[in-house]
């Protein structure tokens, strides 16, 4: 069963920044972290849970929400089985738990949550102004 253990959340001020960072293990003999799609989420109290940035299972194709582009940066290091979210210029409407997220098929990749199969415990981001 695969396992998702987020890291590098925090409390800074706005402006500020955080590395967030995904380990990933239990895939097991068949298909493995580097065939599938990983994606960001978060969840700010009250408020539904968002796909934040996406990337493919090579790293070539990335997806942000148009509150994040040009702040945050999703990457992967495939030898590692590890995802990371650079969180830039930081705003206190990016406060949330943010989760990451393993998509269910091998080599497809889109931001729906509802296409995700596996998920982190969540790591919060606060950032105040």
């Amino acid at each position: 069963q695969v396992q998702l253990v987020e890291s590098g959340g925090g409390s800074v001020q706005a402006g500020g920044s955080l590395r967030l960072s995904c380990a990933a293990s239990g895939y097991g003999s068949g298909y493995a972290y580097s065939n599938y799609c990983m994606a960001w989420f978060r969840q700010a109290p009250g408020k539904e849970r968002e796909a934040v940035a996406s990337i493919d299972f090579a790293g070539e194709i990335t997806y942000y929400v148009d509150s994040v582009k040009g702040r945050f940066t999703i990457s992967r290091d495939n030898a590692k089985n590890t995802l990371y979210l650079q969180l830039n210029s930081l705003k206190p409407e990016d406060t949330a738990m943010y989760y990451c997220a393993k998509y269910s098929r091998p080599w497809r990749c889109n931001s729906a949550r509802s296409d995700y199969n596996a998920w982190g415990q969540g790591t919060q981001v606060t950032v105040s102004s």
